[in-house]
């Protein structure tokens, strides 16, 4: 389903899927524009209309089904290798500065190409539906918003793309990727984590969900602003089924923490 203009393909969807008017069998919902299109915690999404691509998809239930083997954070990974991999397959040999940032960004080198926001309706154990929101970065090449790292893929090789043909692309490889195993998903993930080889900075963060018992921040004042003042040098250990990241620092020491705790420093 297209729609020229819509706030947010994800709100809309799931506002069909509540009234009962989404369509059986339509799994996704692109559009031109989003006036109030969102990111991860709230966070906008800066788009030039027209020339990127912004969707919703309908994960299907029966491949994404979220149980004590497979939580709820399986969607996040399910998606973003997805993603990863139709990028891979249009940039061709300039693919290996692709990387998926933990929880579920792309990212080209160290700059943002496209992100994802899943959002679920879930009763008791059981997936009434999960809705993938993606935003990929196509044809825009001037960006004005704050959007400290923004890349598109015209930006990387010069070449203007058909968004519907790149829609259809995707939704392909979303379809393929559900009928994977979860374990062969998840390699994929892991294999393809931005940072995952080698040490890097990192730096805890004040969050206002409750912290792992590993979080302990230092922070301090500063124009009104909090920041940590002792980034740490830490490789990626392992990411847990649930989402949460698990480093270890220089001296063999893991820490934990869940998205939004702890941020790469770039």
């Amino acid at each position: 389903m297209y729609i020229e203009r819509t706030d947010s393909t994800n709100t809309l969807m799931k506002a069909m899927l509540a009234r009962g008017e989404w369509h059986e069998g339509e799994r996704l919902l692109r559009a031109g524009f989003q006036t109030a299109g969102r990111g991860q915690t709230g966070n906008g999404w800066e788009s030039e209309e027209g020339k990127n691509l912004l969707c919703s998809v309908l994960l299907n239930s029966q491949h994404s089904a979220v149980s004590e083997a497979r939580p709820a954070f399986y969607l996040n990974v399910l998606v973003s290798v997805a993603v990863h991999r139709i990028l891979n397959s249009q940039l061709s040999i300039l693919n290996s500065q692709l990387a998926i940032k933990w929880p579920n960004d792309i990212y080209y080198g160290d700059r943002k190409i496209a992100g994802i926001l899943i959002e679920n309706a879930i009763i008791g154990s059981e997936l009434k539906y999960a809705v993938a929101g993606i935003g990929l970065n196509v044809n825009q090449t001037v960006f004005v918003s704050n959007a400290p790292n923004p890349v598109s893929l015209k930006m990387i090789d010069g070449e203007e793309r058909d968004i519907e043909t790149l829609s259809r692309l995707l939704m392909t490889e979303i379809e393929t990727t559900e009928q994977q195993s979860p374990e062969e998903v998840w390699r994929y993930y892991k294999a393809h984590l931005y940072r995952h080889e080698g040490f890097w900075r990192f730096i805890e963060r004040e969050v206002s969900i409750a912290p792992t018992m590993n979080y302990s921040p230092s922070l301090e004042e500063r124009d009104g602003e909090r920041f940590d003042k002792s980034p740490f040098l830490a490789r990626i250990a392992d990411i847990l089924p649930d989402g949460e990241i698990v480093l270890q620092d220089q001296q063999g020491k893991e820490r934990k923490y869940h998205f939004k705790q702890v941020r790469y420093v770039l």
